[in-house]
């Protein structure tokens, strides 16, 4: 009884190894992007499906499906162009973050993604940020294809 066990947690092992893969041509498309590129050049290669497998890290804490309830952290449906601290009218938002003004486009999103904590002191979101710049285009180009009309 035991090895039909064995095997079957060797599945899954390697069912959830594999769900993590994926080509998502990060050098072809960094390579298309330049030196040292600058955010417009890596939107431009941004993938949002890409984004969307980088997205599961942020599920834990925030939902994405239309009407869903905020989590840890709030809803993000249809956040991409939404001024700062008003995409979920539930959530608690810190004052810090309410009162930073401003509007969730590429670049807001590139500095809170990077360092939530850098670029709104007073949070309380404790994420320490995404360093790479490819994966934080990513995430925003999936934030932005969860936006109706984006």
């Amino acid at each position: 009884m035991q090895r039909p066990l064995i095997r079957l947690a060797s599945i899954v092992l390697l069912a959830l190894g594999l769900g993590g893969c994926g080509d998502d041509h990060r050098e072809e498309r960094l390579r298309a992007a330049g030196p040292h590129p600058s955010l417009d050049a890596l939107m431009k290669v941004a993938d949002a499906d890409v984004g969307a497998r980088k997205f599961r890290q942020c599920a834990a804490c925030h939902s994405i499906i239309e009407g869903a309830s905020d989590r840890g952290g709030p809803n993000l449906y249809g956040v991409f162009g939404k001024p700062i601290a008003s995409n979920s009218p539930r959530y608690g938002y810190t004052a810090a973050l309410s009162s930073h003004g401003g509007t969730w486009d590429e670049r807001t999103l590139n500095a809170w993604i990077a360092n939530p904590m850098k670029m709104v002191p007073g949070t309380t979101m404790q994420f320490a940020g995404v360093e790479d710049p490819l994966t934080r285009a990513d995430l925003i180009a999936y934030l932005r294809s969860q936006t109706p009309g984006k």
